[in-house]
């Protein structure tokens, strides 16, 4: 045999060992993945395809009518008075807490990396709220708010008297006729998003000062040789960079402004006129309360469109954006 037959050969043996253990890992790897991978098909993706039948069948009683009614249970919702202001409360909700926990962020981030005295204390301070969850702080909250308790007892020590509830004021500002509601801002809606804004604009502000600390100071120094103010370096070269945390911030704030349960049912349940109801809270009712399980699946799944809505648009983009490079 010659010399290059038999290099020929060696290659191919090598190639085929290399094959052979390729496989190998990946069946190793697919055993170790099996059980996830099983689990989320169940328990993720099979709950999700029992829910949306749920939601087309007549089970709404105890004896639990599995038959199909098509979209019935979806007509339904539109056409409810609670839905409806559901559908409100959760846009202004997301809109007013999603813009302010940006600005919070940036502002509080911007003003730790500006590395003052004391700034180490401030960055613990705006952080530690992360550490309770969503019903202690519908509770710490709610008694703050309440006019007989927290700081309106403060106001009252000071003169301040006949306080009012307006935590559930059932007060709707700017509001025009939309369907059986008044469409517009909810007063009492105010009270949640200050609430929602203490837990998680430390988050916010831990994400933004991350992106702070990675951005090379060579790109302020050459925008601060060109001529611009510390503003304009901020608004033309910071903010521009922190993108990708901006959009990051966004996906996760305003997924769990439009799944908020804790937060609302602790602190004023769905309120006078519904005006702090929320599409769990009503989920949660209709359900395991009034033993609605076609409407609750139904509600369910409006809820899963929402954040689909929100969340899939950005993972496509990622995905193109990985393919191009």
């Amino acid at each position: 045999m010659s010399l290059p037959e038999t290099k020929t050969n060696m290659q191919l043996n090598i190639n085929t060992k290399k094959k052979k253990v390729f496989t190998q890992d990946r069946i190793v790897s697919l055993i170790f993945l099996l059980p996830s991978l099983i689990g989320i098909g169940i328990f993720v993706y099979g709950f999700i395809f029992w829910t949306g039948y749920l939601s087309l069948s007549h089970a709404n009683t105890a004896a639990m009518d599995m038959s199909f009614a098509g979209l019935k249970n979806y007509l339904f919702l539109f056409d409810d008075f609670r839905f409806q202001s559901d559908f409100r409360n959760t846009l202004v909700f997301t809109i007013l807490f999603v813009i302010t926990s940006i600005v919070l962020g940036i502002v509080m981030s911007a003003f730790i990396d500006s590395k003052i005295k004391g700034s180490r204390f401030f960055q613990n301070l705006f952080i530690f709220p992360m550490a309770m969850s969503f019903i202690v702080t519908g509770a710490v909250w709610q008694w703050l708010l309440n006019p007989s308790t927290g700081y309106n007892k403060i106001l009252q020590f000071f003169g301040v008297e006949n306080l009012p509830l307006w935590y559930v004021n059932p007060k709707v500002l700017l509001s025009f006729p939309f369907g059986d509601i008044e469409f517009g801002i909810p007063v009492a809606q105010i009270s949640l998003v200050i609430a929602a804004l203490w837990q998680m604009s430390g988050f916010v502000m831990a994400m933004y000062l991350s992106g702070l600390r990675g951005i090379d100071d060579s790109y302020k120094e050459a925008a601060r040789i060109d001529g611009a103010t510390e503003l304009q370096i901020f608004f033309k070269v910071i903010l521009p960079l922190l993108r990708p945390i901006t959009i990051s911030a966004v996906i996760i704030v305003g997924h769990i402004s439009l799944k908020i349960f804790d937060l609302i049912y602790v602190m004023t349940g769905p309120g006078n006129g519904y005006v702090t109801d929320m599409p769990g809270v009503y989920m949660f009712e209709t359900t395991f309360r009034g033993h609605h399980y076609g409407q609750g699946a139904a509600i369910a799944m409006l809820m899963l469109l929402f954040v689909s809505l929100l969340i899939i648009p950005y993972l496509i983009s990622n995905r193109r954006k990985e393919v191009e490079e």
